[in-house]
């Protein structure tokens, strides 16, 4: 039914545009597709023949021309349920699962609480539950499913499927791809959660259409995904824009990778409870009472969120300063309190953008859980690529 297992849909250069295109601003004519991609009208029936013979595109009905402007043509627009991909986000507690058609349409969702063992043969033992039961949620998305993409914080070798560091599990240098693969018999992509996202709203979201573009997440964690000339940033380590861990603070607190005063050592949700908790003295006191003191009016905790706006604005200018996105999307957990902390955000964005550079828009994009999971389950999207 499908191409090999591991290997690319689409390789031809030709190929790899009209798919892309297709998946993320489609249905397009031919005449259009040639246009956007720079070929030939040749080159795209040429490359859109075997697309079409496997039934990852379809002709359209002819739609109507003006008089005398031509024949009909028929738009080509993608099969989005010729074939389903699964995602798994791995967070602090639980994991949520999806399974999304090539469109990275939602078909099907699902969750797992974490037990009290958060290690990696427990986890990957419970992922391999949930993506069984999703897979098993309708008879299509098992026989038609060959991708499972993983989405995990922290340091991710994505070609060797390992996670080198993540802080939220607590794990250190494990091969998570090969174990589910062997477990689930699915070709697994593992990816750092927020690279996940950005690819996921740069094919299919904000940034569709863009060449320059950031993400940035705040909450639990404070993370960042940029796109450069229309491609993802990993970096010669894989860990490039990883602004959370940008030291913008000498004298600041220590951050847990073992820096100095870095924007998620300021702004994380921890961060700011552990500095309400300083400053009142009150080792018991969680996230969401320092968020009430805030509200409340109380000086301490208002000044503890007022600087982890500051510490997030000079982090996002930071990243505009240096790659010049065309816009900036910011969500994750942390924007129920954007009340608190929004207007020193922009403040000190706008403070420390040089110049012209400040016009870059910030969009706020509140995101569940869920579309977290989309974002790994786009990761076998993008593994259709070459």
């Amino acid at each position: 039914m499908f191409p090999n297992h591991a290997q690319p849909l689409v390789s031809a250069p030709a190929e790899t545009a009209v798919l892309a295109l297709l998946l993320a601003e489609g249905p397009l004519s031919r005449v259009e597709l040639a246009r956007r991609a720079g070929l030939s009208s040749t080159a795209v029936t040429k490359a859109a023949r075997p697309l079409i013979e496997d039934g990852y595109l379809h002709e359209l009905p002819p739609e109507r021309t003006a008089p005398g402007a031509g024949r009909p043509v028929n738009p080509l627009a993608v099969t989005a349920d010729r074939e389903y991909f699964a995602g798994v986000k791995i967070s602090a507690e639980a994991l949520y699962g999806t399974v999304c058609d090539l469109r990275a349409g939602v078909r099907a969702t699902a969750e797992r609480r974490l037990g009290a063992d958060r290690g990696p043969a427990a986890v990957c033992a419970l992922l391999h539950e949930l993506v069984d039961e999703l897979l098993g949620s309708a008879p299509e998305f098992r026989e038609r499913t060959r991708h499972l993409g993983i989405a995990v914080s922290g340091d991710v070798d994505r070609p060797a499927g390992r996670v080198r560091y993540s802080v939220l599990p607590g794990w250190q240098d494990v091969p998570v791809a090969e174990t589910v693969a062997r477990a689930t018999g699915l070709s697994v992509t593992v990816e750092n959660d927020v690279k996940a996202l950005t690819v996921a709203e740069h094919w299919f979201g904000e940034g569709i259409g863009t060449e320059y573009f950031a993400l940035v997440t705040i909450g639990a964690g404070i993370g960042s995904g940029l796109v450069v000339g229309g491609q993802l940033v990993s970096g010669a380590y894989g860990v490039a824009g990883e602004m959370g861990h940008l030291s913008i603070d000498p004298a600041g607190p220590r951050c847990h990778c073992g820096q100095t005063g870095c924007v998620e050592a300021i702004a994380s949700s921890d961060a700011i409870r552990d500095a309400v908790r300083r400053a009142g003295g009150d080792p018991e006191l969680d996230f969401d009472g320092a968020v009430l003191l805030a509200r409340a009016g109380e000086p301490a905790a208002r000044a503890a969120f007022a600087r982890a706006g500051q510490a997030i604005g000079t982090g996002i200018a930071t990243l505009v300063n240096l790659l010049g996105p065309e816009r900036v999307v910011v969500t994750g957990e942390g924007l129920d309190t954007y009340d608190l902390f929004g207007v020193h955000i922009r403040e000190a964005y706008a403070a420390h953008c040089f110049k012209a550079a400040a016009a870059c828009p910030l969009t706020l994009r509140p995101l569940p859980w869920e579309e977290w999971a989309r974002g790994a389950a786009v990761l076998g999207i993008q593994a259709l690529f070459p």
